[in-house]
């Protein structure tokens, strides 16, 4: 809910009237209404908050087809080899060298568009979906926007080597090659576009029948009770898997010789603090807890210094042993973390 607050009056007012208040009561009455605010929203229920908060998100991907079902003559020329019925058999051409520049190109775009919607936003227990704070949505804009644009650069280098790409297929797949395959351009079968999909009962059902619209904020609430206990289950799996990666990485490895230890161990862990603080709805205080343990542990803790062999072997062994107390306090919220549920064609 956004507050309009009247700025207060410069010095006191003289009035007659005690009872209207002056300028310095203006400005305290305002504090307290924002804090009665921010107060009434931490109060609410968790799910209550989320589906106030957030924003439903859907990521859509088009990517051309790397393979193809061979026809049942090819199947049966495959099987006949092995004396093998054709039905038996499950076979596939690679119709693109996918460790071609333009085409590993493109699907690093694609990995940074899926790995910036995920991280930027909560689970939602229906295929697809994801929740973004509503405050991030300009900024999900404009990030998904810059790499929209990314790919469709990256698509059109990908058309321009489609003579290469073609020819190299040939090569690789002799007999099975079909220029069939291969569309004039292969640019248009690159894609990303997202939209925000209705999460909510539409409003003419609660006109058309209260009992429907009832039914269906019912169903609503639950998802985003599954929500909240499915941005639990990531957090804590995440962390989880960040602690035992940086606590392998400071223990010696086979043979008491020191194991790879590489900056990102750390910046992970930074970067998961950064987000648990962004995204979460605070609905497990214990959880809250284990992340504050953890992020007060390694506060100031610099990767050159858990990196190095000699000098600061006391800091090492600190941050190991602390880290094995987050673990253990992340065992039990690992373990609870309820399974997925997917609610389908709920009636």
């Amino acid at each position: 809910m956004t507050l309009l607050i009247s700025p207060p009056r410069r010095g006191r007012t003289r009035t007659d009237d005690p009872d209207l208040p002056d300028a310095e009561t203006d400005h305290g009455a305002a504090e307290v209404t924002v804090l009665d605010e921010e107060r009434d929203h931490h109060e609410r229920d968790p799910a209550d908050r989320l589906r106030q908060d957030a924003a439903a998100v859907r990521l859509h991907i088009s990517w051309p087809g790397l393979r193809r079902t061979l026809s049942a003559e090819q199947k049966d020329e495959a099987a006949s080899p092995f004396d093998a019925e054709s039905g038996s058999l499950s076979a596939s051409k690679k119709l693109l060298d996918t460790k071609h520049p333009a085409l590993r190109a493109a699907a690093k775009v694609r990995h940074a568009a899926v790995s910036h919607w995920k991280s930027a936003s909560l689970p939602y227990p229906e295929p697809g979906v994801r929740l973004l704070p509503r405050t991030d949505l300009p900024a999900f804009e404009r990030r998904m926007g810059d790499l929209q644009a990314e790919l469709a650069d990256a698509a059109a280098e990908v058309d321009r080597c489609r003579d290469e790409l073609v020819n190299r297929a040939r090569l690789r797949l002799g007999d099975l090659f079909d220029p069939a395959d291969y569309p004039p351009s292969l640019a248009p079968l690159f894609g990303l576009s997202w939209d925000l999909p209705a999460v909510e009962p539409p409003d003419y059902l609660r006109r058309l029948s209260p009992r429907l619209y009832q039914q269906e904020c019912d169903r609503v609430r639950q998802r985003f009770e599954q929500a909240v206990e499915l941005a639990e289950s990531a957090f804590a799996q995440e962390l989880a898997s960040l602690v035992e990666h940086l606590r392998e990485r400071l223990t010696g490895g086979e043979n008491g010789g020191p194991r790879v230890f590489r900056d990102s161990a750390v910046e992970n862990l930074t970067e998961f603090f950064a987000r648990f603080r962004r995204l979460n709805v605070s609905s497990s205080p214990d959880l809250d807890a284990v992340v504050a343990e953890a992020e007060g542990l390694m506060r100031g803790v610099d990767p050159v210094d858990l990196r190095a062999s000699t000098g600061v072997g006391w800091l090492q062994a600190r941050v190991r042993e602390g880290l094995t107390g987050v673990a253990e306090a992340l065992d039990p919220l690992v373990a609870d973390a309820p399974r997925r549920r997917v609610l389908r064609n709920p009636r």
